[in-house]
């Protein structure tokens, strides 16, 4: 007796509707590894390592790349991409806002050289200068 599937729709709704009622599940499992996400993840490394150079020697990057194409890329990136960054960006407000601190402040403290006359060789010395103090602060 052959085997019998739903639809790819119908199918596809159900997943849709059970995984998006799973929100709370996915943030218990989160806050039940808290603790033990770190040290597993830094003792997988090799194991990481391993994976990533045997995708380098199978060229997967690019195998998956020619195989969503363009315009999934597009689809997927505008359907998908504007909500997230938006979300993203401001969650991550903070973290930026305590990372830049400190390369802000020591950059801030760079001695520039006098400004010349609009487009002066000289003046470019000045966007050099920044350039360095920006790199050395941010290490």
């Amino acid at each position: 007796m052959a085997v019998t599937f739903p639809s790819t729709a119908v199918g596809g709704e159900r997943w849709s509707r059970r995984a998006s009622a799973a929100a709370p599940d996915y943030t218990a499992g989160i806050q039940a590894a808290s603790g033990k996400w770190q040290p597993a993840t830094v003792a997988a490394e090799t194991n990481y390592q391993q994976g990533v150079t045997a995708a380098v020697a199978r060229k997967a990057f690019s195998a998956g790349v020619n195989k969503a194409g363009d315009a999934k890329w597009v689809q997927r990136a505008t359907q998908l991409g504007p909500a997230r960054f938006s979300q993203g960006v401001t969650v991550a407000q903070p973290a930026y806002e305590a990372g830049v601190q400190p390369i802000w402040a020591k950059a801030a403290a760079t001695v520039l050289p006098t400004r010349g006359p609009r487009r002066a060789e000289g003046n470019y010395q000045r966007a050099v200068e920044m350039a360095k103090a920006f790199a050395k602060a941010a290490g």
